[in-house]
């Protein structure tokens, strides 16, 4: 797909269908380790209803809304419908359906587990599974920077007004354990393919120790963000043409395809097969719109 860049801003803007398009830039050096992706979207034309499903990829999501609501975000199976605007979503071992009405105009950073741990300020495991709205965690301050950053037309601006906010709130939060950190580290490039045994060795601690402070800071247990790595790596290569499951099952760390299987169901309620013939964007894949 075509992507046009602004040269004298950096930015570049990338079409995500008729009347959809994707605005990111790189951030400043003071984000990266913290930062995973950010971006901003929007919609031109009649507003048009939309649903996706998210599934785990060990990362911690904010959306800043700067248009209209989620109708509605979910567990699949879960009844209800409550409007969310700017939230954060933790880290997640199951899928969440997100509606939306149409009309998006949004920002969203995905952040790796220490940078939010501390751009956050608290133990990821008060956040594992749940979306909560942003002025939970940021506080009163949200709505204001909410407000400048709807107001501010041109995305340059938008990115830099962003930038400066996570800057100064990750300047005053806690590092987390160095022992944790790296074995985040290692877990994440490994694609969840290392045993725990193996972590606590490297980090030199025991495996409970290990479990208890990896659970607080990182929000899930170690033995589970494993297998969330690994399943997200298994859907990144099921998108790619002409992936065979049975090589992505090997490839992955798996024990064979049925274990690829019991994964898949268990954590994306979805099936290699279904992957691998979806459209998937960044994650999340398209389900009719509503």
């Amino acid at each position: 797909m075509s992507r046009v860049t602004a040269r004298a801003t950096g930015l570049w803007f990338t079409p995500l269908g008729e009347s959809r398009w994707r605005v990111t830039r790189p951030w400043p050096a003071g984000l990266r380790g913290y930062v995973h992706s950010y971006a901003g979207y929007w919609e031109r034309g009649r507003p048009v209803p939309y649903q996706v499903r998210v599934v785990p990829n060990g990362r911690v999501a904010v959306v800043i809304n700067l248009g209209q609501p989620f109708a509605r975000v979910r567990r699949p199976g879960e009844a209800g419908a409550t409007a969310v605007g700017s939230l954060v979503a933790g880290l997640e071992d199951g899928p969440r359906v997100l509606a939306h009405p149409g009309g998006q105009e949004a920002i969203r950073v995905e952040l790796t587990p220490v940078g939010a741990y501390r751009l956050f300020a608290l133990p990821l495991r008060e956040l594992t599974n749940r979306v909560v709205e942003l002025d939970e965690i940021f506080g009163r301050d949200t709505r204001f920077l909410v407000e400048r950053l709807a107001t501010t037309p041109d995305w340059a601006a938008r990115f830099d007004l962003l930038d400066a906010a996570l800057l100064a709130r990750l300047a005053d939060g806690p590092e987390a354990a160095p022992e944790v950190h790296h074995a985040w580290r290692l877990l994440a490039g490994a694609g969840g393919a290392l045993p725990v045994t193996r972590l606590a060795d490297e980090v030199g601690w025991s495996q409970g120790h290990l479990v208890r402070r990896f659970t607080q800071q990182i929000g899930l247990a170690p033995k589970t963000a494993a297998r969330v790595l690994r399943f997200h790596r298994a859907v990144g290569l099921l998108t790619r043409e002409g992936a065979e499951p049975g090589a992505v099952a090997a490839a992955c760390g798996f024990y064979d395809q049925a274990h690829l299987n019991r994964d898949f169901r268990a954590l994306g309620e979805t099936t290699p097969g279904q992957v691998a013939a979806a459209r998937w964007a960044e994650g999340a894949q398209a389900r009719q719109a509503r």
